[in-house]
């Protein structure tokens, strides 16, 4: 009786108990995926500093050929323009109004353009015995503003494009009064600067082609976003065809310098980084910051220098520094954003959020 019951218990616990499913094996297929197009912009970043040797060789080699062809001043316009649009691809009015909040960041980085890199041309010219014209000529590349080639130096380093293109507006304008006054104090000698004809061309080959850029953004936003990953590309081209054609016009000066000036001129370009960057972080400014203040306070534009050398110095060897520059300023430049691309950006306790 008392198995009878227990195997009635269990018939009826049987039927009770819903019937479990037979165990199905889905096979899960990876995709394999082709590398993204960010990786493929890292690996041709990495070819920057490469490409611009490669470019300053061109213009050394066949330099008629390349000041004829790049080296016109409508050529280098629409190469600078290009190189603005793409940074505008990038920008947002949100980032540059973002930017314009904290004019901490536009201070300290006038501070490094017009104090900091004309002391450290000084102090590369002492130290390396230069004789009067070179100093000079070394000492008005420290009082220049800042070149735009900085911007895409500082998109490909992760930094602050929308600050950047405020800090090199900004350096610009202030080289109106900056660059003058500083040659006075420094050379005892009074250098003209058409002051009008700066906010122009500031309007025409930055400002103009960045809003392009940005206008884009914003009414084209599919497509831009689909065109943005490889707009470090075609700054990069315009900026070695850019170098190329300044290389040209002035290759001659360049080969003719010696090591004697090369290093002091490299020094600057270097030295204005380090200061600018660690000086950032001292002053409680993040990493973006302090990699776009570092590029910015680096790469002087050579091509102004060199113009302002030619126009209102009548020794021939002033000129020589800021045309030894256009290839340490791209050099150091690109250098600087390939290293920072592979180095993540890491958040600190204190930071001003320019």
């Amino acid at each position: 009786m008392l198995r009878l019951l227990l195997l009635l218990a269990a018939q009826t616990q049987a039927l009770r108990t819903p019937p479990t499913r037979p165990l199905r094996i889905r096979h899960v297929h990876r995709a394999v995926t082709a590398p993204t197009t960010d990786a493929a912009t890292n690996r041709v970043a990495l070819t920057f500093p490469v490409l611009t040797v490669a470019a300053a060789a061109l213009g050394r080699a066949a330099p008629r050929s390349v000041a004829a062809t790049l080296g016109t001043k409508a050529a280098f316009r629409r190469g600078l323009a290009l190189l603005m649009v793409s940074m505008g691809l990038t920008l947002t009015p949100t980032d540059l109004k973002r930017a314009s909040n904290s004019p901490r960041a536009l201070l300290v980085n006038a501070v490094c353009c017009f104090a900091v890199a004309p002391l450290a041309s000084i102090a590369c010219a002492t130290a390396l015995g230069l004789d009067s014209d070179a100093r000079a000529g070394l000492l008005l590349l420290g009082c220049v503003s800042g070149g735009q080639a900085s911007n895409l130096c500082t998109f490909i380093a992760n930094g602050n494009v929308a600050l950047s293109v405020l800090m090199t507006t900004a350096t610009t304008i202030g080289a109106i009064f900056m660059t003058p006054l500083l040659c006075k104090t420094f050379l005892g000698t009074v250098v003209p600067v058409d002051a009008a004809g700066i906010v122009v061309s500031t309007l025409q080959v930055v400002l103009a082609p960045i809003l392009v850029g940005m206008t884009m953004n914003a009414k084209f936003t599919k497509v831009v976003t689909k065109i943005t990953p490889v707009t470090p590309v075609i700054g990069m081209v315009s900026t070695c065809l850019l170098v190329a054609a300044a290389v040209g016009q002035v290759a001659e000066p360049i080969m003719n310098a010696g090591l004697n000036l090369q290093l002091p001129v490299m020094l600057l370009h270097l030295v204005g980084g380090i200061v600018g960057y660690w000086g950032a972080r001292a002053l409680g400014f993040g990493e973006k910051s302090s990699r776009t203040m570092a590029i910015e306070t680096s790469m002087k534009s050579s091509a102004f220098g060199f113009l302002l050398a030619k126009l209102h110095f009548g020794a021939f060897a002033a000129r020589v520094p800021s045309a030894v520059s256009v290839v340490w300023m791209a050099l150091t430049g690109s250098s600087m954003a390939v290293a920072w691309r592979f180095m993540p950006v890491k958040p600190v306790k204190f930071d001003r959020k320019v």
